[in-house]
């Protein structure tokens, strides 16, 4: 009876044992929960800015297409694409065979305008002096004096009737010459102006045949060469815009990203304002730019309007080549030295309060919710302002 007794107390000591182990058990267990480690960050200090990123290409602040004004067809290449030029260099020299004879047409064109009028004028001169009459006098007297011989019977009727024809002959070439003066100079203005039209035409056909050689209106670099030792050429002087494009050139020691801002974010965007270019080339290289052209107006593409800005770059390197794709990422706020978080452990409730989980192992969950003051935010990390110290520990949702 007594063993039976001490049986039944030994085995309910043993079961108040377990069930007080467990209880620790369990009370140790709520104590120590298990973080993933890959969920735990420190809270570091460094430099943090606010940023915008404009997509876009590359291109030259500078570029100029070449258009002949010349009609011809390409017989030179001076240069290929990627050749660095100087203003005044050749680029292309024009096939000359059918300019040079236009210009020798030209030439011999004026030099028979150039004849008339040396005939006209010589013509006028002849008319200006007949029509001043200067056998008119001399046959007038010579009139007078056989008048008088014949009434001194020393001459004959006959005589004097020649006298007489000899002065109506001469008052009439003087009449003719005064009628064609007015012609003679109207004949030396027509010479004049045929000079003036033969003059102009070749100077037009020196300009083509010195068009014919084509250069470089500025100091850059061959981006396009569109055209190839055979191709033909029409001048732009004929067909304006739609003349042949013989080359393109720019100048990229300085070149710039052309891309949109959104509406919500353009506010923030300044002139002057710094830009960090990245380009698919250069992965691990970045180039500084600044914002240097924020367009007035905004463009509505799907029903989101944007704002077109220019971002400038020193090129003196020369490793960006135009059309190479671009991001601007335009530097809208930058902090240095300052308190910051990943973007992933920050919490925000309807209020949009933020608040973290920061590391407590005494916790019954191993974290607790802290809430903190945030400042700008990059779209990865935020700025931690209060309510937490470089170091703590704190976990990622």
């Amino acid at each position: 009876m007594i063993r039976v007794k001490k049986t039944r107390l030994i085995g309910g000591l043993i079961v108040i044992v377990i069930i007080v182990s467990g209880g620790l058990w369990m009370a140790l267990r709520g104590a120590s929960p298990t973080i993933d480690p890959g969920r735990i960050v420190a809270v570091e200090r460094g430099d943090l800015a606010k940023s915008v990123v404009a997509t876009g290409r590359i291109e030259p602040i500078s570029k100029v297409e070449i258009k002949s004004k010349a009609n011809g067809i390409v017989k030179e290449l001076k240069v290929d694409v990627g050749a660095r030029v100087t203003t005044g260099q050749v680029l292309v020299e024009l096939d000359r065979d059918n300019l040079a004879a236009r210009l020798r047409e030209a030439r011999a064109a004026l030099g028979g305008t150039q004849a008339s009028l040396t005939a006209a004028g010589a013509e006028l001169e002849k008319n200006k002096v007949e029509a001043e009459g200067p056998d008119v006098p001399l046959a007038r007297r010579n009139v007078e004096r056989a008048e008088r011989l014949m009434k001194d019977s020393l001459i004959s009727q006959q005589q004097v009737e020649d006298a007489r024809s000899l002065l109506d002959q001469a008052v009439n070439r003087q009449q003719t010459a005064r009628a064609q003066l007015g012609v003679a100079q109207a004949r030396v203005s027509q010479a004049r102006a045929a000079v003036a039209a033969a003059q102009a035409a070749l100077e037009r056909a020196e300009e083509e045949f010195n068009n014919a050689t084509i250069r470089s209106p500025i100091d850059g670099m061959v981006l396009a060469r569109p055209v190839e030792i055979g191709s033909p050429v029409s001048s732009i002087l004929n067909l304006g815009a739609n003349g042949t494009l013989v080359m393109v050139l720019g100048d990229i020691s300085r070149v710039y990203v052309r891309g949109n801002v959104d509406e919500a974010d353009i506010g923030t965007v300044r002139m002057g304002q710094p830009a960090r270019i990245k380009v698919e080339t250069f992965r691990d290289k970045q180039f500084d730019g600044k914002i240097t052209q924020i367009s007035p107006m905004g463009t509505d593409k799907d029903n989101v309007i944007s704002f077109e800005v220019k971002v400038s770059i020193d090129n003196s390197g020369g490793e960006l080549l135009a059309n190479m794709t671009a991001n601007a990422e335009i530097i809208l706020e930058q902090h240095k030295n300052t308190l910051i978080v990943p973007e992933a452990a920050v919490v925000y409730d309807s209020k949009r309060n933020a608040s973290v989980d920061v590391v407590a192992p005494g916790s019954k969950t191993g974290k607790e919710r802290r809430p903190i003051k945030v400042g700008v935010s990059n779209g990865t990390k935020t700025q931690v302002l209060s309510g937490l110290t470089e170091g703590q520990k704190v976990v990622l949702q």
